[in-house]
């Protein structure tokens, strides 16, 4: 099956980016320079990433706050004009459908999805949906990039008809760009600061980057990847649907009760007994991060253990972290082991190696 291709797609390409398929579209890992240069960049100035792939889909109507309470896992009554929240789908099982950013336009939402589970995300709520409710995938004609970092904010100024900075975190302005209708989100998934750029129907995608570009080219602006994007996400301790949440997981294990509200008007959420027992009682498994203490680099599968050979958990994701030169990971372990400090050891190629349980973020 041929692979998708976003809008950006062709100038990754003659910028001899090292492309790959991540959930059927050919998407960049890589740029010449270099992942660790690319973290850097976007950790020091700014970087741009093409996260076109990820899904827009979008709900209106007069029962569409009704809908949402009952299919989002945050409150979504507090969503108004201009705001954003963090949220998930709960399943039956009290699992995870999907992580998910949702957008309040006033009187609709938009739900910003994982690019693998678009599909599977738009199926979820169809079949949750409720009479006063219409839904409309919008991903095919959505373009997004993600402009981060500490000059992040300096550079998109030059292109917009907007006050970036009167934009708080979680939030979002509409506005012009170059003759493109824009809209400028205060999000991101680096830690670094910076903003996501939503364009529907974009006309001409070569000349927004290039925009992008020589606004960005006194601060040294980089394109960025994939890979980047996953070490800079981790450093953080931002959770990655399909590693360290799923389907299986439940969302106090994972450290997600903060935004998981079992309120009046949340009757209908799916799983809420289970997950009301997981608040009220705990769960044995908690998601932690983990520091190696010796030497290697800890990878999604390893075992963890108490040190003296006993398995405790394993971890959900792992890296060699470029700010920090130094290993980190997160990963399951029994609630027994869930404080920082705590010491465990990590197995790697049959020798366990000193690590410890660190409160997040790695990057502080």
């Amino acid at each position: 099956m041929e692979l998708k291709k976003t809008p950006f797609h062709d100038i990754h390409v003659k910028l001899g980016a090292k492309m790959t398929n991540f959930a059927g579209y050919d998407m960049p890992i890589q740029y010449p320079d270099g992942i660790v240069a690319e973290h850097m960049a976007v950790l020091e100035s700014v970087g741009v990433f093409d996260v076109s792939h990820m899904g827009a889909l979008f709900v209106s109507g007069p029962k569409a706050e009704e809908f949402l309470q009952n299919v989002c896992s945050n409150d979504i009554s507090k969503l108004t004009d201009g705001k954003a929240q963090y949220n998930y789908y709960p399943n039956d099982e009290g699992g995870i459908v999907d992580d998910f950013i949702a957008y309040c336009f006033g009187d609709y939402y938009m739900l910003v999805a994982n690019a693998a589970n678009i599909e599977k995300d738009f199926k979820w709520i169809s079949d949750h949906k409720i009479d006063g409710v219409e839904l409309e995938n919008r991903s095919e004609r959505m373009s997004i990039l993600a402009v981060q970092g500490p000059k992040a904010k300096e550079t998109i100024q030059k292109l917009v008809d907007i006050d970036v900075d009167s934009i708080p975190y979680y939030s979002f302005h509409r506005g012009k760009f170059h003759g493109e209708e824009v809209l400028v989100s205060n999000t991101g998934y680096t830690g670094a600061g910076g903003y996501e750029l939503y364009i529907q129907d974009i006309k001409d995608p070569e000349n927004f980057w290039n925009q992008l570009f020589e606004a960005g080219k006194e601060f040294d602006i980089k394109p960025v990847g994939l890979g980047a994007r996953d070490t800079l996400r981790l450093e953080m301790g931002f959770c990655l649907y399909g590693n360290d949440i799923d389907d299986t997981t439940n969302p106090y294990a994972a450290g997600l009760g903060w935004t998981t509200k079992l309120i009046e008007g949340k009757e209908n959420l799916p799983g809420r007994k289970i997950l009301e027992d997981a608040k009220a009682n705990g769960t044995e498994y908690r998601l932690v991060g983990i520091e190696l203490k010796g030497r290697g680099v800890p990878r999604e599968g390893y075992k963890v253990t108490d040190g003296n050979g006993k398995e405790i958990g394993h971890l959900t994701s792992g890296t060699m972290s470029p700010a920090l030169k130094k290993g980190i990971a997160l990963g399951y372990v029994l609630t027994d082991y869930k404080k920082p400090e705590t010491k465990v050891a990590i197995e790697i190629r049959g020798k366990e190696v000193e690590a410890e349980v660190i409160k997040l973020p790695f990057r502080k």
